[in-house]
């Protein structure tokens, strides 16, 4: 049976490739049925485009491919703790589970003072989905260490 780190390794490749295309290194995938049915690469930067975040890009995919909107018996898959805005998409997807290699505060969207992906008092959602975090957490950490040494070069 394939586990949190199988699905993580994936997505940490995702990420290697937005990092080469100059973007922030996230990467994402739905899972559901312990298969990869989506995938997302951050591009924002790559794109011009604030939307092409890696989570947001495996939400759309997936929306796509199972022609609906309701994903709540898919996981996510993520390198980082999605932003506010990543979290909307999740939150308004009912995803039912989000698992997390290491986590952003300044603007994530459960650990910041915008803790929408955790919020359970926003009438129009459904629970919270479950949250795993710190899967493959040293990885995705040192990927974006060397994204940000090279920015800062």
């Amino acid at each position: 049976m394939k586990n949190h780190d199988y699905f993580m390794r994936h997505c940490l490749e995702l990420a290697k490739k937005a990092m080469v295309d100059g973007n922030p290194p996230v990467g994402a995938v739905i899972v559901k049925d312990g298969k990869i049915i989506s995938r997302g690469i951050e591009a924002g930067k790559s794109k011009g485009d604030i939307t092409f975040h890696a989570e947001i890009e495996a939400a759309r995919d997936a929306v796509t491919k199972l022609n609906q909107k309701d994903l709540s018996d898919c996981s996510l898959y993520t390198t980082h703790e999605p932003c506010i805005m990543c979290s909307y998409v999740i939150r308004h997807h009912a995803l039912r589970e989000v698992v997390i290699g290491s986590r952003v505060k300044a603007i994530g969207g459960m650990s910041s003072k915008y803790p929408i992906l955790i919020a359970k008092d926003i009438g129009i959602w459904s629970a919270p989905p479950v949250i795993v975090e710190d899967i493959c957490r040293q990885e995705c950490k040192a990927l974006t260490q060397k994204y940000e040494l090279k920015r800062n070069d």
